[in-house]
């Protein structure tokens, strides 16, 4: 699809920058405070509590942390699949096995990303998750969710539909990246809930 890996427009790279300048005002207390408030909230959703294999991420950086979520998931006995990063921007998946199933990878030039160092199941197993958990740095009220710009969920969110799968999608925020406006451009996919350290927030 023509459209991934473009630059975004200039509405989304001014807001991107604006969000990512304030993340970058977080301590390491406030991202682990915060990391151990989502856990909380997102262990609430009813889609998770009765997933049986959750597509997530390992959290980088000032990023909300996710590290937490993943273990209490996994200790319920759910499946938890975790990108790594494939040179054309796509994602390949591995399960995750604890903190000690991760290895450091880093792409080029990028931040240094942590991704499973198990056995590489293909792109095509995010189809089997029954909850997507997305990274991003803002969400509307229509569920419009603002990435990074590289383009790696879009590939993973035309996937699903092509493969008729329908997980619930859920985006992990700070309480304030929940905005009154996030541009959108055609390919983009709505989620249907935001959780954020304060609360699950459902959304059109």
């Amino acid at each position: 699809m023509s459209h991934i890996g473009r630059t975004a427009a200039p509405g989304k790279r001014a807001l991107r920058q604006e969000l990512l300048a304030a993340r970058d005002r977080l301590t390491a207390d406030d991202v682990r405070e915060a990391g151990e408030a989502l856990a909380r909230r997102a262990l609430e959703l009813p889609e998770l509590a009765g997933a049986r294999t959750v597509a997530a991420y390992v959290s980088v950086g000032t990023e909300p942390g996710t590290l937490a979520l993943l273990d209490a998931l996994r200790a319920r006995g759910v499946r938890v699949l975790l990108p790594a990063l494939l040179p054309d921007n796509d994602l390949d998946w591995g399960a995750y096995a604890g903190e000690g199933s991760l290895a450091r990878v880093r792409h080029g030039g990028r931040m240094a990303l942590f991704e499973p160092a198990g056995q590489r199941l293909g792109p095509d197993a995010v189809a089997a998750a029954d909850v997507v958990l997305l990274p991003g740095l803002a969400a509307d009220g229509r569920g419009m969710r603002l990435g990074r710009g590289g383009g790696s969920y879009d590939r993973v969110l035309a996937r699903l539909e092509r493969a008729q799968a329908r997980p619930a999608l859920v985006v992990l925020l700070y309480d304030r990246e929940v905005v009154g406006h996030v541009p959108a451009e055609p390919h983009d996919r709505p989620v249907q809930a935001v959780v954020t350290p304060s609360g699950v927030r459902r959304l059109a």
